[in-house]
């Protein structure tokens, strides 16, 4: 592969830092060991009272006005006051900070009290400021005119968008009359959210960001956050922006919301991708979608579907990959990406950025290159991690050749073992198996019968009837869960033929693929493959077409890989020992040289 030049990462404009942060994240740190033993209801009563602090702060030279109502009938609770002194020194010093990173205080303060598993449910983060000003920057490079646009944030929790969007707009009204651009900002921005304070919250921190506008135009912000389900709405109105950080997670769904989606799904369902699906329906023809999601979409089985709406409707114009998974959202470890998606759009190609976030305020940005659709838009989207990954990129588009071709499928290991922990045993028992763990597969690319990790019994005793959880045959095993950080994200070994003939069946565990022929004497035998899915070059491969820590049987089936007959070449070197290097070589030829150079 071609050393492509390095280009230097160009700085995002750094907002101003508080001296306070400090005293903010003691004071906040306080709070979280109180609010272990209190819920949902502790956190709502606490942060309002930060945020009462915070107002009042705010209008500290001036008549105050009061907070906006919060139409709740919820009882509140009995709070320490400990915390309520730790919420008004929090409200204090936030007021000290600019309006966005104000917002993202207050949100960080409500989502760190909440119980982990309301959190979780609910899919609760709210994004950094850094990342909000990024993804308005891709919302004006893909055409959004802030002079006119009407803007729609459908998950809204804290206003860390409608915040932004509306000084942004106020920054392109500069010659409008406080009333008249108090007036423009109240009808072309709107918010939806499902939680009732985080609605609230939604408007109090806009209209603070606002409040100086406010009091020039003698008047206050009308509503603009409406307490709604977004997937439950039918749009009214169609918009040029919807932008938004959408809850995420897997949820069962409403057999009316399943149906309404229905376009966009495919088995599992997760709320991210139907905002997704959301943000297609609202905007307007040539309006723009900007979000910050997870990468999973980009690959895997269940969001094929909505790979394919988008492409067809909304294509990705820019996409930002954010290079940390840890320090981005606090609690979370998905990989995470911007993207600006125009709908109706005809091109077919993406500018693809790789993003570090400095601090909560400032990020560094690289271009890496570009993301092309497929012409199957269903099948994983290539998408260049790093700027030397362009000349491997281009050559995967234009080989044709995936497993298939070779005569495999993929599939995953029958056992799931907790649904069968009473068949499980330290020790053989007339009639049990061994059991394949992930462990069997070393970090180098070997395979290794052993049991290494609790609860990882070595032997399994089937019940009649369960021949299905059963392996008598030989396979390439793959591990299924593998994180970017790891050196390898591909770790493969061939299930030794002999160990079928001595044990006579296995059983292989859910955390490992198979790949198994489905043809009689396929072109291209399991070691090759073996080789081909441990080589560096293929390792690269992967990284371009997966989103999450997950190797799906999907996205190994959609590997671009060489032609059967220049595959076959490899059986050679094996048969000769051929070291791993020179495998390496050889493999990193397939891809690299010009495929007429290497074709049969």
């Amino acid at each position: 592969m071609g050393v492509a030049h390095r280009r230097r990462a160009s700085p995002v404009s750094r907002l101003p830092v508080d001296g306070g942060a400090e005293a903010f994240r003691r004071a906040l740190h306080q709070l979280k060991a109180i609010a272990r033993e209190h819920g949902y209801l502790f956190a709502c009563a606490v942060t309002r009272h930060a945020i009462d602090a915070y107002w009042t702060h705010l209008q500290e030279d001036q008549e105050r006005w009061p907070l906006p109502a919060l139409e709740w009938d919820q009882p509140g609770p009995a709070v320490d006051p400990r915390a309520l002194t730790l919420a008004e020194e929090i409200g204090e010093v936030v007021a000290r900070d600019e309006p966005v990173s104000a917002g993202f205080k207050i949100g960080e303060v409500y989502t760190a009290l909440l119980p982990a598993e309301f959190r979780a449910r609910h899919g609760v983060f709210y994004t950094p400021p850094a990342l909000t000003h990024r993804l308005l920057d891709l919302a004006s490079a893909a055409g959004v005119d802030w002079t006119r646009a009407h803007v729609l944030d459908p998950g809204c929790g804290g206003g860390a968008f409608l915040t932004p969007v509306a000084l942004k707009i106020l920054s392109s009204l500069d010659r409008k009359r406080p009333a008249a651009a108090l007036n423009h900002i109240a009808t072309h921005v709107r918010g939806f959210e499902l939680d009732p304070f985080g609605a609230w919250t939604s408007q109090v921190v806009l209209e603070s960001a606002l409040i100086d506008l406010c009091r020039a135009a003698g008047r206050r912000l009308p509503r603009v956050v409406t307490v709604c389900d977004a997937l439950a709405e039918e749009p009214e109105e169609r918009f040029d922006l919807v932008i938004g950080n959408p809850p995420y997670g897997r949820v069962t769904l409403e057999p009316e919301i399943r149906d309404r989606y229905r376009r966009s799904l495919h088995g599992h369902a997760n709320v991210y991708g139907l905002f997704m699906d959301l943000g297609a329906r609202w905007a307007r023809p040539g309006g723009v979608i900007a979000y910050v999601t997870p990468t999973g979409f980009l690959g895997g089985r269940y969001f094929k579907e909505l790979r394919r709406l988008m492409a067809q409707e909304a294509p990705p114009v820019a996409i930002d990959l954010v290079t940390s998974r840890k320090g981005v959202f606090s609690g979370v470890l998905q990989e995470t990406l911007l993207a600006a998606y125009k709908k109706g759009d005809e091109g077919r190609r993406a500018d693809v950025h790789v993003i570090s976030l400095q601090s909560e305020t400032a990020l560094e940005v690289s271009p890496v290159g570009s993301l092309s659709l497929p012409c199957q838009p269903t099948e994983p989207w290539l998408i260049p991690r790093d700027d030397h990954q362009a000349d491997l990129i281009e050559r995967l588009r234009h080989m044709p050749h995936r497993l298939s071709d070779y005569g495999y499928k993929v599939s995953t290991g029958p056992l799931v073992w907790n649904r069968h922990k009473p068949q499980l045993h330290v020790h053989p028992v007339a009639g049990s198996v061994p059991i394949l763990w992930a462990e069997c597969i070393t970090s180098d690319g070997r395979f290794q019968y052993r049991t290494e990790k609790k609860n990882h019994k070595p032997y399994l005793k089937p019940k009649k009837g369960q021949e299905w959880l059963l392996i008598d045959e030989p396979c390439v095993l793959v591990q299924r869960t593998t994180a970017k950080e790891q050196r390898r994200r591909l770790l493969a070994a061939e299930l030794p033929a002999r160990l079928l003939r001595k044990l006579g069946a296995v059983s292989v565990e859910n955390h490992l693929n198979m790949v198994r022929p489905v043809i009689e004497n396929p072109p291209v035998s399991l070691g090759v493959i073996a080789a081909i899915l441990n080589s560096d070059i293929v390792d690269a491969a992967f990284r371009c077409i997966s989103g999450s820590v997950a190797v799906s049987a999907t996205e190994l089936e959609a590997l671009p890989l060489p032609s059967p007959a220049a595959a076959r070449r490899l059986e050679r070197l094996l048969e000769a020992g051929a070291t791993r290097e020179a495998l390496q070589d050889h493999i990193r030829d397939l891809y690299m040289r010009d495929q007429k150079d290497v074709a049969a």
